[in-house]
């Protein structure tokens, strides 16, 4: 049987970045650092970064860019998963991502106020049949604003 299950607890580098698929469906982006702190050989202190991208879906994509923000220290659950591919130069590239199973602020430093938001369907891990409309654009532009 394999598991494979991941918690890293590290800073948003970025604001969440939020996109929606072509038939509405949230995705949030999120890019943080991972940091380790140890005495090395010599009775020096010295500090070790990883940087990890991770993807959340549907609600908990919107909940975390409505949430979380730049610099905020955040508790990361998911799955690993390895992605290759072939540049155009032949070259071949891999990376780890995260898929994002939850996500929270840490409180270790700091303090989070949480909104419990509506459930969509009727259960556990209910979702609607169908997908959410994309949000509509703005049309309601006053003199001095730029549409865009």
């Amino acid at each position: 049987m394999s598991y494979n299950s991941v918690t890293l607890v590290g800073n948003l580098v970025d604001d969440p970045e939020l996109r929606f698929t072509p038939n509405g469906t949230a995705m949030a982006k999120l890019r943080f650092a991972v940091s380790r702190r140890y005495q090395g050989r010599d009775g020096e202190w010295q500090e070790d970064t990883s940087f990890f991208t991770g993807t959340c879906w549907r609600d908990m994509a919107e909940n975390v860019a409505e949430s979380l923000t730049k610099g905020m220290r955040i508790i990361v659950v998911g799955r690993l998963n390895q992605r290759s591919w072939e540049t155009q130069e032949g070259d071949k590239r891999s990376v780890v991502e995260i898929d994002v199973q939850d996500v929270g602020p840490s409180v270790r430093w700091a303090t989070a106020a949480v909104t419990k938001t509506p459930r969509t369907g009727g259960g556990f891990e209910q979702r609607p049949s169908a997908a959410p409309a994309a949000p509509a654009a703005r049309t309601d532009y006053g003199p001095d604003e730029a549409p865009f």
